[in-house]
Protein backbone atom coordinates (compact mmCIF):
# COMPACT_ATOMS: atom_id res chain seq x y z
CA UNK A 1 0.00 0.00 0.00
CA UNK A 2 1.69 3.14 -1.20
CA UNK A 3 2.45 6.04 1.37
CA UNK A 4 -0.11 9.25 1.08
CA UNK A 5 1.17 12.79 1.63
CA UNK A 6 -1.10 15.65 1.53
CA UNK A 7 1.64 18.62 0.97
CA UNK A 8 0.72 22.41 0.57
CA UNK A 9 1.57 22.94 -3.21
CA UNK A 10 3.30 26.97 -2.57
CA UNK A 11 4.97 25.54 0.58
CA UNK A 12 5.14 22.36 1.19
CA UNK A 13 5.26 20.68 4.48
CA UNK A 14 9.27 19.96 5.78
CA UNK A 15 8.76 16.58 7.86
CA UNK A 16 6.32 15.74 4.62
CA UNK A 17 9.51 16.15 1.98
CA UNK A 18 11.79 14.46 4.63
CA UNK A 19 9.78 11.52 4.76
CA UNK A 20 9.29 11.39 0.98
CA UNK A 21 13.42 11.67 0.31
CA UNK A 22 13.78 9.35 2.84
CA UNK A 23 11.93 6.66 1.04
CA UNK A 24 13.55 7.52 -2.09
CA UNK A 25 16.80 6.84 -0.33
CA UNK A 26 15.24 3.53 0.60
CA UNK A 27 14.47 2.80 -2.82
CA UNK A 28 11.20 3.46 -3.07
CA UNK A 29 9.24 4.55 -6.42
CA UNK A 30 7.36 8.01 -6.13
CA UNK A 31 4.46 10.02 -7.77
CA UNK A 32 4.93 13.66 -7.59
CA UNK A 33 4.18 16.73 -8.70
CA UNK A 34 5.74 18.66 -11.43
CA UNK A 35 4.99 21.89 -13.80
CA UNK A 36 3.88 19.53 -16.42
CA UNK A 37 1.57 17.17 -14.68
CA UNK A 38 2.43 14.43 -11.95
CA UNK A 39 5.41 11.91 -12.65
CA UNK A 40 7.22 9.08 -11.28
CA UNK A 41 10.17 9.27 -9.39
CA UNK A 42 13.46 7.47 -8.23
CA UNK A 43 16.89 7.59 -7.25
CA UNK A 44 19.01 7.39 -10.08
CA UNK A 45 21.13 4.87 -8.79
CA UNK A 46 17.69 2.44 -8.73
CA UNK A 47 17.32 0.65 -11.17
CA UNK A 48 13.90 -1.62 -10.06
CA UNK A 49 12.71 1.46 -9.73
CA UNK A 50 13.69 2.10 -13.38
CA UNK A 51 12.20 -1.29 -14.35
CA UNK A 52 9.24 -0.76 -12.49
CA UNK A 53 8.31 2.61 -14.37
CA UNK A 54 9.21 0.72 -17.44
CA UNK A 55 5.98 -1.74 -16.35
CA UNK A 56 3.81 0.63 -15.28
CA UNK A 57 4.05 2.47 -18.81
CA UNK A 58 4.99 -0.17 -20.65
CA UNK A 59 8.00 0.96 -22.48
CA UNK A 60 10.55 -0.55 -24.68
CA UNK A 61 14.60 -0.07 -23.46
CA UNK A 62 14.85 2.64 -25.91
CA UNK A 63 12.47 5.25 -23.64
CA UNK A 64 14.46 8.62 -22.70
CA UNK A 65 14.45 8.36 -18.99
CA UNK A 66 13.90 12.26 -17.80
CA UNK A 67 16.69 13.37 -15.28
CA UNK A 68 15.22 16.25 -13.03
CA UNK A 69 17.30 18.29 -11.42
CA UNK A 70 17.06 21.21 -8.91
CA UNK A 71 18.77 23.87 -10.62
CA UNK A 72 21.35 24.50 -13.96
CA UNK A 73 24.40 23.67 -11.95
CA UNK A 74 23.46 20.54 -11.40
CA UNK A 75 21.87 19.96 -15.25
CA UNK A 76 25.31 20.84 -16.63
CA UNK A 77 26.72 17.89 -14.85
CA UNK A 78 25.07 15.77 -16.59
CA UNK A 79 25.10 16.62 -20.50
CA UNK A 80 27.45 18.25 -22.61
CA UNK A 81 26.50 22.02 -23.46
CA UNK A 82 28.02 24.01 -26.12
CA UNK A 83 27.48 27.96 -25.89
CA UNK A 84 24.09 27.97 -27.77
CA UNK A 85 22.61 25.45 -25.60
CA UNK A 86 23.73 26.99 -22.35
CA UNK A 87 22.05 30.14 -22.94
CA UNK A 88 18.94 29.05 -24.27
CA UNK A 89 18.27 26.25 -21.52
CA UNK A 90 19.32 28.66 -18.77
CA UNK A 91 17.03 31.32 -19.94
CA UNK A 92 14.16 28.98 -20.34
CA UNK A 93 14.62 26.94 -16.97
CA UNK A 94 13.39 26.36 -14.49
CA UNK A 95 10.02 25.41 -16.65
CA UNK A 96 8.03 22.55 -18.58
CA UNK A 97 10.23 21.88 -21.38
CA UNK A 98 12.75 18.43 -21.29
CA UNK A 99 15.80 18.86 -23.59
CA UNK A 100 18.01 15.53 -24.84
CA UNK A 101 21.29 16.49 -24.93
CA UNK A 102 24.75 13.67 -25.32
CA UNK A 103 25.01 12.67 -21.62
CA UNK A 104 28.43 13.33 -19.78
CA UNK A 105 29.88 10.04 -17.75
CA UNK A 106 28.33 11.04 -14.72
CA UNK A 107 24.98 9.71 -16.48
CA UNK A 108 24.64 5.65 -15.90
CA UNK A 109 25.40 3.68 -19.34
CA UNK A 110 21.64 2.35 -19.13
CA UNK A 111 19.84 5.57 -18.76
CA UNK A 112 21.06 7.09 -21.72
CA UNK A 113 19.90 5.98 -25.48
CA UNK A 114 21.85 2.71 -26.14
CA UNK A 115 23.71 4.98 -29.86
CA UNK A 116 22.85 8.49 -29.53
CA UNK A 117 24.32 8.50 -25.61
CA UNK A 118 21.79 11.00 -24.86
CA UNK A 119 19.37 11.71 -21.85
CA UNK A 120 16.58 13.95 -21.31
CA UNK A 121 16.82 16.71 -18.27
CA UNK A 122 14.54 19.03 -17.19
CA UNK A 123 14.41 22.19 -14.30
CA UNK A 124 10.27 21.75 -12.96
CA UNK A 125 9.40 24.93 -11.83
CA UNK A 126 7.05 23.91 -9.03
CA UNK A 127 8.20 24.09 -5.58
CA UNK A 128 7.04 20.41 -4.20
CA UNK A 129 9.14 19.05 -6.77
CA UNK A 130 11.87 21.65 -6.08
CA UNK A 131 11.44 20.79 -2.23
CA UNK A 132 11.99 17.33 -3.06
CA UNK A 133 14.94 18.09 -5.16
CA UNK A 134 16.66 20.04 -2.74
CA UNK A 135 16.38 17.61 0.35
CA UNK A 136 17.84 14.42 -1.71
CA UNK A 137 20.48 16.43 -3.51
CA UNK A 138 21.00 14.56 -6.63
CA UNK A 139 18.48 14.29 -9.69
CA UNK A 140 15.73 11.94 -9.95
CA UNK A 141 15.09 9.55 -12.44
CA UNK A 142 12.08 10.30 -13.59
CA UNK A 143 8.91 9.56 -15.93
CA UNK A 144 5.61 11.67 -17.18
CA UNK A 145 2.97 9.85 -15.33
CA UNK A 146 1.06 8.72 -18.41
CA UNK A 147 -0.47 5.23 -18.20
CA UNK A 148 -1.55 3.31 -21.66
CA UNK A 149 -5.16 4.07 -22.31
CA UNK A 150 -5.86 6.32 -19.20
CA UNK A 151 -6.27 9.83 -19.26
CA UNK A 152 -3.70 11.82 -17.60
CA UNK A 153 -4.01 12.27 -13.53
CA UNK A 154 -5.25 15.22 -11.94
CA UNK A 155 -5.47 14.03 -8.67
CA UNK A 156 -3.26 12.51 -6.15
CA UNK A 157 -5.86 11.27 -4.27
CA UNK A 158 -7.08 9.41 -7.85
CA UNK A 159 -3.47 8.20 -8.59
CA UNK A 160 -3.31 6.82 -4.76
CA UNK A 161 -6.65 4.72 -5.46
CA UNK A 162 -5.53 3.57 -8.97
CA UNK A 163 -1.75 2.84 -7.98
CA UNK A 164 -1.69 2.04 -4.66
CA UNK A 165 -0.07 -1.50 -5.11
CA UNK A 166 2.22 -0.26 -7.79
CA UNK A 167 4.10 2.38 -6.40
CA UNK A 168 5.31 3.01 -2.48
CA UNK A 169 4.52 6.54 -2.48
CA UNK A 170 2.44 9.38 -3.81
CA UNK A 171 2.52 13.18 -2.84
CA UNK A 172 -0.23 15.38 -3.61
CA UNK A 173 -0.40 18.81 -3.81
CA UNK A 174 -3.36 19.69 -5.77
CA UNK A 175 -3.85 19.96 -9.68
CA UNK A 176 -0.77 19.79 -11.11
CA UNK A 177 -2.02 20.19 -15.24
CA UNK A 178 -1.68 17.49 -17.61
CA UNK A 179 -0.11 19.18 -20.81
CA UNK A 180 3.03 17.63 -20.50
CA UNK A 181 6.67 19.47 -21.35
CA UNK A 182 7.90 20.19 -24.64
CA UNK A 183 10.46 18.56 -25.76
CA UNK A 184 13.40 20.05 -27.36
CA UNK A 185 16.41 17.22 -28.98
CA UNK A 186 19.70 19.03 -29.36
CA UNK A 187 22.02 15.89 -29.78
CA UNK A 188 22.79 17.31 -33.42
CA UNK A 189 24.18 20.59 -32.45
CA UNK A 190 20.84 23.12 -32.87
CA UNK A 191 17.67 23.20 -31.79
CA UNK A 192 14.89 20.63 -32.48
CA UNK A 193 11.59 20.57 -30.94
CA UNK A 194 9.90 16.56 -31.39
CA UNK A 195 6.71 17.40 -28.75
CA UNK A 196 4.41 20.58 -28.35
CA UNK A 197 3.60 20.81 -25.03
CA UNK A 198 3.24 23.28 -21.76
CA UNK A 199 6.24 24.91 -22.12
CA UNK A 200 6.28 27.94 -25.51
CA UNK A 201 8.20 26.24 -28.52
CA UNK A 202 8.58 29.28 -30.50
CA UNK A 203 11.73 30.57 -28.78
CA UNK A 204 13.68 26.94 -29.97
CA UNK A 205 12.83 27.66 -33.65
Amino acid sequence: MARYFDVHPHDPQPRAIGQVVDLLRGGALIVYPTDSGYALGCSVDNQEGAERIRRLRHLDDKHHFTLVCCDFAQLGQLVHLDNAAFRAIKASTPGPYTFILKATPEVPRRLAHPKKRSVGVRIPDNRVAQAILHELGEPLLSSSLLLPGAEPFTDGWQIKEELDHQVDAVVDAGDAGTEPTTVVDWTEGAPEVVRVGAGDPSRFA
